[in-house]
């Protein structure tokens, strides 16, 4: 019952629901005792001595007594729902609220599919437990607990020849939760695992497509599918295996009512009214105890989902505000950003480092760029800016405040993100370009739009910005969704702008066009450039060159190409085929 503890918050403050649904059970189901005193009343008191006159009064009786149980019914499955469905909507917003505070650490290593199948299968079965399998199973305990004490008040010798297989099936259910409930936990595993390869092939069909991987993609989830199926396949053997002994031993008191109670009437220990209550009871009775099964099945369910969902619940979370974090208020926000001796690696101390005694001094309004290779760190002194991650060793400052010490949603407030890797929502492009602001206005749209070229090519879409991009961006060319990009980090106007290689996907001209635009929004903003193209950052008013981690080179673009070093190599590459296309064109004149 530790997950249900754990859990009990979301449910508990329903306990008074939960107590009308329990009570309108027990209800119900000691109405359903009537019947069996009914038919035992009928027997020896009607049809026996022949008094007739009393069946009128007898029928009337069971209208009441179905009425009512059939009020009583509707109030628990009333009742249930309620408490199902404000469970599911309370641990459903925990979840997502969860899952929005996770650092980048979390996300690292989680997978979609397995996170939407705990989102959405897990969380079903949950909910289905909490609202209806948990008073089923106390409904077992009640019946069978209420037929037992009617029949030993007729007869305690036929009770215990009765009940006497009892035991064997308690001990037969105890076996078969102690078996099910790994398996089911490994058919939620797998589960995950055939939603996340789902989700990939949908993502990234295209890529699937251009290399013409469809039969590798279908073998691989076929294989997926394979070991689901298997689990499957190893549950219903469990099953195979132990419901048709409960439902043997269940049996069995039948087998025995009839032939014990049959002796005990022909010697006048029971009268026939009895026995026929009796075997009335027993099938009150072996119901519940024989799908004690199902229910045993539903719990462990339920227990496999919320030990699942507890892991997301129990996540911690790496980067989080300190007791009474200082809130950075915009205007008081001048962009003075000081690295001091920071290192950093993404495994952990004993890892391989990503940023190793990194140092830099970037005053207000000043623009710095990063310039190196695939792993050179430049994301990832970016990635430590927005706190996305916490330094390992040494800080980072703002204004002279250690990052740390501040809430890290203000701290982000302040900034303004463009990543390499373009985001848009399936919305409109207005609603993507004023994302990261609360209040803003047409013209405020229009002027970011225009500052990232991009208003141009809206204007030229069916619906202009009313127009619906698809999914991921998904109908924007790569350029046009990195414009759209830029134009959402320039509408906030931060205090900080960064730049993560925002002008990969246009092409020179284009490029041109937004560093013109750029530079009169970087007026009295520090600014982080990272690129590939030495274009973009010459203008910096620090170059900082990065490899491995370390910083091999440092300075302004004039001072870097009058030493050598990878900032050289880099210009020449870059440069190489305009400065020959140029040599041409000087021969020939």
């Amino acid at each position: 019952m530790e997950v249900f503890r754990q859990l009990k918050s979301f449910y508990w403050m329903d306990r008074w629901l939960i107590s009308f649904s329990l009570v309108s059970l027990m209800a119900a189901t000691g109405l359903g005792l009537a019947y069996p005193y009914l038919l035992r009343y009928l027997i020896d008191y009607v049809i026996i001595p022949k008094q007739f006159a009393l069946v009128p009064m007898l029928a009337g009786l069971i209208v009441v007594f179905i009425v009512l149980k059939a009020l009583m019914q509707f109030a628990h499955g009333f009742s249930g729902g309620r408490i199902a469905n404000r469970f599911a909507y309370r641990i459903r917003n925990a979840l997502y609220e969860k899952l929005q505070v996770l650092s980048f650490a979390y996300y690292d290593k989680a997978k979609t599919g397995d996170l939407m199948s705990r989102l959405t299968g897990d969380l079903e079965a949950m909910r289905q437990f909490i609202g209806f399998g948990f008073a089923q199973i106390v409904n077992v305990a009640i019946m069978v607990t209420f037929g037992a004490a009617a029949m030993l008040s007729i007869s305690w010798k036929l009770t215990l020849f009765t009940l006497i297989t009892m035991p064997l099936l308690a001990f037969t259910a105890i076996r078969f939760e102690g078996k099910i409930h790994p398996a089911f936990r490994l058919i939620r595993q797998s589960m995950s695992s055939m939603t996340t390869a789902a989700q990939e092939n949908i993502t990234g069909v295209r890529t699937v497509k251009s290399f013409a991987r469809e039969p590798h993609e279908i073998t691989k989830f076929g294989g997926i599918s394979r070991n689901y199926q298997t689990n499957h396949i190893d549950t219903a053997n469990i099953w195979a295996k132990y419901f048709p002994a409960m439902e043997l031993f269940a049996n069995m008191s039948v087998v025995i009512l009839l032939g014990a109670g049959g002796f005990m009437v022909l010697n006048k220990q029971v009268t026939l009214g009895e026995l026929v209550a009796f075997f009335s009871l027993i099938w009150y009775i072996i119901p519940p105890v024989w799908g004690l099964g199902f229910h045993i099945n539903t719990y462990t369910q339920c227990k496999a989902a919320g030990e699942r969902i507890l892991e997301i619940l129990h996540e911690y979370v790496h980067v989080k505000d300190k007791e009474h974090a200082a809130v950075l208020r915009e205007e008081q926000v001048k962009g003075h950003i000081v690295f001091d001796r920071v290192t950093f690696s993404y495994g952990g101390k004993n890892s391989a480092e990503a940023l190793h005694d990194f140092s830099l001094d970037a005053p207000p309004g000043s623009v710095i760029g990063f310039l190196g290779g695939t792993g050179s760190g430049k994301t990832t002194v970016i990635q430590l800016l927005l706190r996305a991650y916490n330094v390992q060793e040494g800080r980072i400052t703002l204004d002279g405040i250690d990052i740390q010490d501040t809430a890290y949603s203000s701290l982000r407030s302040q900034m303004a993100v463009v990543f390499q890797e373009t985001f848009l929502f399936s919305s409109t492009i207005r609603n993507n370009i004023a994302y990261g602001c609360k209040l803003v206005t047409e013209e405020e749209i229009i002027r970011a739009a225009k500052l990232a070229k991009a208003h141009d090519f809206i204007m030229e879409l069916p619906e202009g910005y009313d127009t619906i991009v698809g999914e991921r961006g998904l109908g924007l060319s790569g350029g046009q969704k990195q414009r759209i990009a830029i134009a959402r980090a320039l509408i906030k106007q931060p205090n900080i702008l960064v730049l993560d290689d925002a002008t990969s996907a246009v092409d020179m001209e284009t490029e041109h066009e937004i560093q013109q635009g750029l530079r009169e929004v970087m007026k009295g903003r520090t600014t982080f450039i990272i690129a590939h193209r030495i274009s973009s950052l010459k203008h910096a008013d620090e170059i900082v060159v990065l490899d491995g981690g370390h910083v091999v080179q440092r300075g302004t673009h004039e001072e870097l190409l009058a030493q050598p070093g990878p900032y050289l190599e880099t210009y020449r590459i870059q440069y190489a085929d305009a400065d020959e296309s140029g040599e041409k064109r000087r021969v020939a004149n």
